[in-house]
């Protein structure tokens, strides 16, 4: 039997947080690493979805999405970013911000388009872009700002340049965009005739005095962007993949046209318990901001005491550690002794960059306070990996 041929995704390799999950497994670390939450969401929102299942909405919803998850979705836009969104043509339900990235993808991309990628950026955004048959093409806003400019947009625009794919609230870095940043964005999809997509997953995990801005709220955008977020971080249910794609209905039809073929629908009962999400109060949403704002500060002020020069996020449950003015030049060896010898899980900043330039460590703090005060215990012994 002759060997299989190597796939078009066969040069990526096992995911670094795959890696980085099983050894602090192996090891009894704790795992500050996986960017997932440690507790569940509303239990009003899961009774929601489990009264669904018990109620018999158990079979195929519309390709498109429940219109009550829909009609939530426009609404939540609404009141979330002062964004009118037409339910019916213009919101997509989606297996997940990763599927919806996914299916935009499948829908609007030619072979050859090149789609230009922010670095340091997450990992499945250049595989999504392989697959869909288009070339990814990054670009690096200095460190430690990681501030994007017009300037570093246009070095990486060609003629076959078709997207930008945005990240903001960003992981790994925190950063969120300001209005010079949007308004470059803006500026270089226009000049070019480019279509914006918009990964907002983290869209409510904003800290003061930072502003998390839907680029569909402004003109001349309205018409060329994909935004695509889920529950999964604002309401810390990550296992139920349930998320959303908004675009004009042009774009919309597209996207639409991948996504049966894809997943072509997602569980039913889960799209009613992310609509019950969705209408969650501004007070809850106030409570679970201030939650996470006590969990960045108890981690940042538990870095700053060890040594190991955290950077405050703007937003994300992620942190940033600058080990390399700490003098560390390889952050994947770091996490790995990190992992073995001091008993803490973080990923290397290396993982989210196309040369793996060794960079800072990301730490998420989307766990208990408990968890990160014990972590932080553990990490006073970090000096032994750093002399």
């Amino acid at each position: 039997m002759s060997p299989v041929a190597p796939g078009r995704l066969s040069g990526f390799g096992t995911s670094i947080f795959a890696e980085v999950t099983a050894d602090a497994i192996r090891h009894e670390a704790i795992n500050l690493g996986q960017g997932f939450p440690s507790f569940d969401g509303p239990e009003n929102v899961r009774r929601s979805a489990a009264d669904a299942i018990l109620g018999g909405r158990n079979q195929y919803a519309p390709l498109a999405g429940e219109r009550v998850l829909r009609e939530a979705v426009a609404a939540w836009m609404r009141r979330t970013q002062e964004v009118e969104v037409d339910a019916e043509t213009e919101v997509t339900i989606v297996a997940g911000a990763t599927a919806g990235l996914v299916d935009a993808l499948l829908g609007l991309v030619h072979h050859g388009d090149e789609v230009i990628i922010v670095e340091p950026a997450y990992d499945a955004y250049e595989p999504a872009i392989v697959m869909a048959g288009a070339v990814p093409v990054r670009i690096s806003p200095a460190r430690p700002g990681y501030r994007l400019t017009e300037a570093v947009i246009e070095a990486a625009v060609s003629a076959k340049t078709r997207f930008i794919l945005v990240n903001s609230p960003n992981n790994p870095t925190g950063r969120i965009y300001d209005e010079d940043e949007w308004d470059a964005i803006e500026s270089a999809a226009r000049r070019h005739d480019l279509i914006v997509l918009s990964d907002e997953v983290y869209e409510r995990l904003a800290f003061d005095p930072a502003r998390h801005q839907c680029p569909l709220g402004r003109p001349g955008l309205r018409d060329r962007t994909v935004t695509i977020s889920s529950i999964g971080k604002t309401f810390s249910l990550t296992g139920w993949k349930i998320g959303w794609t908004v675009a004009c209905p042009g774009i919309s039809r597209r996207i639409r046209e991948a996504h049966q073929f894809t997943i072509y629908s997602v569980a039913t009962p889960l799209q009613i318990g992310a609509a019950t999400a969705l209408g969650c109060t501004d007070e809850s949403i106030e409570r679970f901001q201030a939650e996470y704002r006590t969990r960045r500060d108890l981690l940042f002020e538990g870095l700053e005491q060890v040594g190991l020069r955290p950077i405050m996020p703007e937003g994300t449950f992620f942190m940033l550690a600058d080990i390399q003015q700490l003098g560390v030049d390889d952050d994947r060896s770091f996490c790995r002794r990190l992992i073995e010898e001091v008993g803490v899980a973080a990923i290397p900043c290396s993982a989210f960059t196309q040369g793996g330039d060794s960079g800072p460590v990301r730490f998420a703090f989307c766990h208990g306070e408990a968890t990160l005060r014990e972590a932080v215990r553990r990490l006073e012994s970090v000096h032994k990996i750093l002399a």
